[in-house]
C-alpha cells in the first residue's frame, strides 16, 4: 500500500529549527497534510522524541524515531530506530562524542526540550550541530549495533551532503538507503539503492504535502523502518 511520509523533520531542539517546530505543531501539521508516517530527526539528539511520540499517538500519525548525526567528516547521516527507547539510548551514547562547546543561542538559536504540552522542560546547553568525534563508518556500525538503519542525508546537496564532503560514496559503507535532495540533480547512480525523499523541514510550512510515498505492506512506522532496513521489498 502507499504510505505517505516525511522522514526528515527538525524540531525546536535543533538550533536551526524554528521555535514553532514543537511536538504538537509538527504532529498536527502532519495530520492536516495527510501524512501517515513522519520522522523527527534532530541534530545529534533524540530528546524531543518522547513528546512527539505522545502527540502523534493522539492525532493518529505514526512516528519513526530518528536523529540526524553530524559525522567527524561533517557529513550528515540519518539514523532511524524501531523505538523511541532505542533512539534515546543511542542519543545518550553519542552525547559523549560531542565537543564541549556551549550553545550560543544568540548566534545558533535555542535548543529546547519540550513536553507533550509544548512546555519547555529543559534547554540543551551543548551545541548540537557540532561534528561528533566519530567517523561516518563508525557511526554506521554503531547504528547497526543498536538495531537501527543508517541513511546518508541529502547526499547531493552542498551543505553537509556526502557527495560534496567526500566526493564519493565510500565502498562497503553499509548504508541501508540514501536520501537525496529532490530540488537538485544527483550525480550518483542510485540504481539498486532504496532512495528516500524528505523535506528536511526546519519550518512548519516546509513539511511535505501528501506527495511522497513508500510502497509497504501496512500503514505503520514499523513497516517503513523495515523497508529502509531492507527487511521488506
Amino acid at each position: 500500500m502507499q504510505v505517505y511520509c516525511d522522514l526528515h523533520i527538525h524540531s525546536c531542539l535543533s538550533p536551526c529549527g524554528d521555535a514553532l517546530m514543537t511536538p504538537n505543531n509538527i504532529a498536527r501539521m502532519a495530520m492536516l497534510k495527510g501524512l501517515d508516517v513522519i520522522a523527527v530527526a534532530d541534530h545529534n539528539s533524540a530528546k524531543n522524541l518522547p513528546a512527539v511520540q505522545s502527540v502523534c499517538e493522539q492525532v493518529g500519525v505514526e512516528l519513526l524515531p530518528a536523529m540526524e548525526l553530524n559525522t567527524a567528516e561533517e557529513a550528515h547521516l540519518l539514523a532511524y530506530f524501531a523505538t523511541v527507547e532505542a533512539a534515546m539510548e543511542f542519543s545518550e551514547e553519542i552525547y559523549a562524542y560531542l565537543p564541549p562547546f556551549d550553545n550560543r543561542p544568540e548566534i545558533f538559536g535555542e535548543q529546547l526540550v519540550l513536553d507533550e504540552e509544548d512546555e519547555i522542560i529543559a534547554t540543551e546547553p551543548r551545541l548540537l550541530i557540532s561534528a561528533l568525534a566519530l567517523s561516518l563508518e563508525e557511526l554506521v556500525e554503531r547504528i547497526h549495533q543498536k538495531g537501527g538503519a543508517a541513511v546518508p542525508a541529502h547526499i547531493n546537496r552542498g551543505n553537509n551532503g556526502l557527495l560534496n564532503v567526500l566526493g564519493f560514496l565510500p565502498p562497503g559503507l553499509g548504508a541501508d538507503a540514501l536520501e537525496t535532495w529532490r530540488a537538485l540533480p544527483c550525480p550518483l547512480d542510485t540504481g539498486g539503492w532504496r532512495v528516500l525523499h524528505s523535506s528536511d523541514a526546519h519550518y512548519l510550512e516546509d513539511m511535505l504535502e501528501r506527495e511522497v510515498f513508500l510502497e509497504v505492506p501496512q500503514r505503520s512506522a514499523k513497516a517503513v523502518f523495515e523497508y529502509i532496513r531492507g527487511i521488506v521489498a
